[in-house]
C-alpha cells in the first residue's frame, strides 16, 4: 500500500479511554523513507501520550500476508508501529471496571501510524502484505511470571464482530489463538495494585473511605510506619514491587513547633525528606506513579497567592523538610506531588479544637469567656476528602471509573478549597456561630502576641498560605468552597457527637 509522506504529528481518540492512534511524519525521498519512531520531548512534551519508563524494544515478524496475531491483553504498556509493511489492527477494551469493558477498536497500521495500548487492552494484528514487521516498546520486562497475568479473547467471536479484512479460515493463526475464549468468559484483565502509605493519619484515612466508596478497594493496600518505614532502606525489600502501579504517600511528620527541636528535627527530616527519597527511587526504578503530598510550609508566605512554580524559601525545619521531599520525588519520572495547607480531616484538627472550646465558651459551669486566635495569618482550608478526590483525579479516577482512564500530567499541583480566603480568627468565628452563636467570643490577636508566653520553640508561619487553583482546575477538578466543607465537616460532627 501507498505510504503518506510528510504527515503532521497528531494524535487521534479511538473511543477506547488511553488506546490513542498516532499519525507520524514520515520523511521519504528515492533511497526510502525515515521516521522518528518514538520522539519524547514531541510525543510526550507535545502530543501529551503518557511519558512512561520503556525498558524493552521488541519486533515481531510475520512471513506472509494473513498471518493474524490473536487478541492478547498484557500487563504492560505498548507503543507499536510499523517497520515495514502494514497490518489491520483490532482491539478490545478488556480492563476490569472499565466503563468500556468489551470495545472493540479497528484500523490500518502503516509506517506512518502508530497506536499507544495501555495495560489490559487486548490487540490484535493481521499482516496485510508479505514480510510485514511491527515494533513494540512496553515499560515492563517480560517474564513467565507477568506471561501468567495475560486476558485472551477469541479472535471469531461474534459479539465483537470484527470485520477482518483476510477471513480468518484462509489466515495462519496459532491454535493457543483458536481456542481463547469468548467475550463472556473472559477474565478481566485486575490493574495494579495502588499501595497508601501512612495510612493511619487523617488523609490516610481519606484515601482508603474514597477508595472504599467507589469499590476500590480490592486493589488498594495500606500500611503506616508499624509496618512500613519508608525512611529505612531495609524495609523496601518486604514488598514485591512489581504489583504496584502507584503508591500514595501520605505519611509526614506534621507537629511543625516539635520539629524546632533537636529530637523533632531527626523525624522530621526523616519521614518529611529521607522518606519520600527512597520512595521516589524505589518508584523510578519499577516504573510506579508516585503521589507526594506537600505543604504551603515550603514557602516564606510573602506573596499572597502561591502558584506552583514559585521557588522554595520554607522559613521553618518543617517547611525545610518538606521542601527536600517534594525535591526528591520531582526526580521520579512518574510523580504528582499535591500541595495543601490547613488541614482538616479525622482526628486532632483547628476546627474540632475550635468547636471544643466554643462549648466551653456556652457552659455556664466553665469560667472561659475569650479565646484567642491569630489574624495575621491568611489562607483557606483543605479538608481531607478533598485531597483524596484530587489524588484520584489526577491519576485518572473519573466517573466513577475503577481503573485510572484520563491520568492528568505528572506535575505538582496546589489543592485546598476554593473560595475567599480568611485568617484563623475569622475561621473560629465561624466554628463558634455554627456551635453556639457565640463568635463574638474569639478575640484576635496577632502571631506574635500568641506566642509571647510559649514555654518552646515555635517555628516561622508562612503570613499568605493562599494557593493558586488554576493548575488544578485546567485538568477539570473543581475543588469545593471551604466554607461550604466547613458547614458540612461541623453538621458531621455535631452528629457524631448526638448534637
Amino acid at each position: 500500500m501507498a505510504l503518506e509522506y510528510e504527515k503532521q504529528l497528531a494524535t487521534h481518540e479511538t473511543g477506547i479511554p488511553g488506546l490513542v492512534v498516532v499519525d507520524l511524519s514520515v520523511h521519504g525521498d528515492n533511497r526510502g523513507w525515515f521516521k522518528e519512531n518514538w520522539q519524547r520531548a514531541k510525543m510526550a512534551g507535545e502530543l501529551g501520550l503518557p511519558d512512561l519508563r520503556w525498558v524493552q524494544n521488541n519486533i515481531s515478524f510475520n512471513v506472509e500476508r494473513g498471518a493474524t496475531r490473536g487478541i492478547h491483553a498484557e500487563p504492560w504498556n505498548k507503543f507499536i508501529s510499523i517497520a515495514t509493511g502494514s497490518v489491520f489492527g483490532a482491539w478490545v477494551d478488556l480492563r476490569a471496571g472499565s466503563p468500556t469493558f468489551g470495545r472493540v477498536y479497528t484500523c490500518v497500521l502503516d509506517s506512518s501510524k502508530a497506536i499507544f495500548v495501555p495495560r489490559g487492552v487486548g490487540n490484535s494484528y493481521q499482516a496485510l502484505e508479505d514480510g510485514t514487521a511491527y515494533t513494540y516498546l512496553v515499560d515492563a520486562h517480560w517474564s513467565l511470571e507477568l506471561k501468567k497475568t495475560y486476558t485472551f479473547v477469541n479472535l471469531a467471536d461474534p459479539d465483537l464482530a470484527i470485520e477482518w479484512p483476510i477471513p480468518l479460515d484462509q489466515c495462519e493463526i496459532s491454535e493457543a489463538d483458536k481456542n481463547h475464549p469468548m467475550l463472556e468468559d473472559v477474565v478481566p484483565m485486575q490493574p495494579k495494585r495502588t499501595l497508601v502509605t501512612g495510612a493511619n493519619g487523617q488523609l490516610g484515612r481519606a484515601v482508603r473511605a474514597l477508595a472504599e466508596e467507589r469499590g476500590l478497594g480490592e486493589s488498594f493496600d495500606y500500611c503506616d510506619i508499624d509496618t512500613f518505614d519508608m525512611s529505612d532502606p531495609a524495609a523496601y525489600s518486604a514488598y514485591d514491587w512489581s504489583l504496584y502501579g502507584t503508591v500514595i504517600n501520605c505519611g509526614a511528620y506534621t507537629a511543625v513547633d516539635r520539629a524546632e527541636t533537636p529530637e523533632g528535627r531527626v523525624l522530621a527530616w526523616k519521614a518529611n525528606a529521607t522518606g519520600p527519597a527512597l520512595l521516589a527511587r524505589t518508584c523510578a526504578e519499577h516504573g510506579i506513579t508516585l503521589v507526594h503530598m506537600s505543604s504551603d510550609y515550603v514557602f516564606d508566605g510573602t506573596k499572597e497567592v502561591h502558584a506552583e512554580d514559585e521557588s522554595f524559601s520554607p522559613l521553618s525545619v518543617y517547611g525545610q523538610s518538606k521542601a527536600a521531599g517534594d525535591i526528591a520525588v520531582a526526580g521520579c519520572p512518574a510523580h504528582y506531588v499535591i500541595r495543601s495547607g490547613w488541614v482538616v480531616g479525622e482526628g486532632h484538627n483547628f476546627v474540632k479544637t475550635m468547636m471544643g472550646l466554643s462549648d466551653r465558651v456556652a457552659d455556664p459551669n466553665d469560667s472561659l469567656a475569650r479565646v484567642t486566635v491569630v489574624n495575621d495569618q491568611i489562607g483557606r482550608l483543605t479538608f481531607t476528602d478533598e485531597m483524596a478526590k484530587a489524588a484520584l483525579w489526577l491519576l485518572g479516577y473519573r466517573d466513577g471509573s475503577e481503573i485510572p482512564l484520563e491520568p492528568a500530567a505528572f506535575g505538582t499541583y496546589n489543592v485546598t478549597g476554593s473560595g475567599e480566603s480568611a485568617s484563623w480568627a475569622e475561621i473560629a468565628r465561624l466554628v463558634f456561630e455554627h456551635a453556639h452563636g457565640n463568635g463574638d467570643a474569639v478575640q484576635p490577636v496577632s502571631t506574635a502576641e500568641y506566642y509571647a508566653s510559649a514555654a518552646g520553640p515555635v517555628a516561622p508561619r508562612p503570613v499568605y498560605s493562599t494557593l493558586s487553583l488554576d493548575k488544578i482546575e485546567a485538568t477539570g477538578f473543581a475543588p469545593r468552597d471551604w466554607r461550604e466543607s466547613l458547614s458540612l465537616y461541623l453538621e458531621s460532627y455535631n452528629v457524631g457527637r448526638g448534637v
